[in-house]
């Protein structure tokens, strides 16, 4: 340690008091020795022993003066960090998330009342950030008239209910934003809808023989008007040009094709909702992570939220109604509520990869939105 160090010596001065000397020589000089003391100081160090150092704390909180420093008055804590907790914000209706169902509902909510006080929260620094982002699902305008997983298999024919149900949701869903395009609310819809041909591919004979039993149970329907089959290589080669390209010709293969089947981008579509909402009196705040979620006494829900700024630390709100809109992160809020309907829930993580071609000359030769079964 330094204590064991030799003290520099202080070339000797008639006029130096004693504790002059004394300090001097234990200060250290700007040889080595005494740099590492100086570089080395303790609490209990000469240099924390001046007067300067050890003035009247009533006078000065820094010690550094000896005149009185004035309290200033602020909202408490240290340079604005430390602030007190706020008190708890009342509001109608809370949405947690920022994608298209979180944006659906709350700008739902202000047409419906108006006066509420709702709130969207969302802990990134934008909307549609996830999977409501474009390049983060398949975009498929989901009516059923491609996706397998709509219509199993029974008996000798196919389950139709579904399907049916799926489109009929959909079309409401087409409805209900061309209202908003006619309010001013939504912007042209070519910028986040359009068309493109549905179609479902079958690949072996089990395959074919279950497609051709589709058509049969779902062309005739209203919803479905207009759809084709076709086992016809020509015909194939014709609707998918790309799919068809180097296939052997003994494949069984077939394809159903709707013509009116729509493609949406839910990322254009949810900021453009976001918008709405906003416009509409509704508040959206960014970074901001829902932590929280407790049912009280009287039925309202306390929410804690975590601001995920600088300086920010956490908040609570106590909202009548609760929209969980929030992806993975719904289920562990679920939970959080203690709902009885969440007992049973589990998540299955399921990852994939979208894979973009932007060579025009092979996107030319693939027009369709084309599923076929897993």
């Amino acid at each position: 340690s330094f204590q064991d160090r030799p003290a520099a010596s202080a070339p000797p001065h008639e006029n130096l008091s004693t504790s002059s000397q004394a300090m001097a020589s234990t200060e250290g000089g700007s040889h080595q020795a005494g740099m590492d003391k100086r570089l080395s100081s303790t609490g209990d160090d000469v240099l924390n022993q001046r007067p300067s150092m050890k003035l009247n704390k009533s006078l000065s909180t820094t010690g550094m003066t000896g005149t009185k420093t004035k309290k200033k008055a602020s909202g408490g804590g240290c340079c604005g960090f430390c602030k007190p907790k706020p008190p708890i914000e009342e509001v109608d209706a809370v949405c947690i998330g920022g994608g298209i169902m979180s944006a659906t509902v709350g700008l739902m909510l202000k047409q419906l009342e108006p006066n509420w006080k709702v709130v969207m929260y969302e802990r990134l620094g934008a909307l549609a950030e996830e999977s409501s982002n474009g390049w983060n699902n398949a975009g498929t305008g989901h009516s059923a008239l491609c996706e397998p997983n709509y219509t199993p298999a029974s008996g000798d024919t196919v389950e139709t209910s579904k399907a049916i149900t799926v489109n009929e949701n959909w079309q409401l869903s087409r409805q209900y934003w061309a209202y908003l395009a006619t309010k001013g609310l939504l912007p042209e819809p070519s910028s986040f809808i359009n068309n493109t041909p549905h179609c479902t591919f079958a690949y072996g004979e089990d395959q074919v023989d279950w497609l051709r039993k589709r058509y049969a149970a779902l062309h005739k329907h209203p919803l479905f008007e207009g759809m084709e089959y076709s086992e016809d290589k020509a015909t194939l080669q014709k609707w998918a040009p790309l799919m068809m390209e180097g296939r052997d010709p003994s494949d069984k293969v077939a394809l159903s094709r709707c013509d009116v089947g729509t493609d949406c981008d839910f990322g254009a579509l949810t900021r453009d909702l976001g918008k709405a909402f906003m416009n509409s009196g509704g508040n959206l705040l960014l970074f901001h992570t829902v932590t929280g979620l407790k049912r009280e006494a009287d039925q309202r829900w306390l929410l804690t939220i975590k601001k995920n700024d600088l300086g920010a630390k956490s908040c609570q709100v106590r909202s009548r109604f609760v929209f969980v809109g929030a992806g993975g992160w719904a289920l562990l809020l679920l939970q959080k509520s203690k709902i009885p309907e969440i007992k049973g829930f589990m998540g299955f993580p399921i990852s994939g990869e979208f894979l973009v071609c932007q060579n025009p000359e092979v996107v030319d030769k693939h027009p369709n939105k084309v599923y076929g079964k897993a």
